[in-house]
């Protein structure tokens, strides 16, 4: 006869293997390869429409402002799409290759902004627009001030 204690066991054993056997049936599964592919189509589309905007800019300003000029367009683009709820479904589908580009990093500062519109200009707005772009932001910063001063340090001890 079993004790109380290896009855609880059990069925804390079966339990478990039933939430495994959930858990597997609902995960779904990924295809790396597949992820790879439908990234790099979607970036490729995002760099082919900015150099697309590039050179219809070229045509009226030189090299550098057309530059300028076709990353406040993408920008515009990714906020608009944003806005509209059709660049959710890019990244969805496309993964990496629309979150890499500017486009991406226009989204994530845009799409709390827009979810968090309701709760006020200060406390919405202002305090979650950067929830997701803030650590990109700050890490960026420092690594440039960091590899900055290592550039610096090396000059002066002559290796450059």
């Amino acid at each position: 006869m079993k004790s109380k204690e290896q009855r609880t066991q059990e069925r804390i054993q079966q339990r478990n293997e039933k939430y495994n056997d959930y858990v597997e049936k609902v995960t779904p599964k990924h295809s790396c390869l597949k992820n790879c592919a439908q990234a790099f189509i979607t970036g490729g589309i995002i760099c082919t429409i900015g150099q697309g905007i590039m050179n219809l800019y070229m045509n009226w300003h030189d090299k550098e402002t057309a530059a300028s000029w076709t990353t406040l367009t993408l920008v515009l683009i990714s906020v608009i799409l944003t806005c509209i709820n059709v660049y959710p479904s890019i990244t969805k589908w496309g993964g990496a290759g629309s979150l890499v580009p500017i486009t991406g990093f226009a989204n994530s500062v845009a799409a709390p902004a827009i979810e968090f519109k309701k709760e006020g200009q200060v406390f919405g707005i202002g305090c979650k627009i950067f929830t997701i772009a803030g650590p990109v932001i700050l890490y960026g910063v420092f690594v440039s001030w960091l590899l900055g001063l290592i550039y610096w340090i090396l000059i002066l001890a002559g290796v450059f």
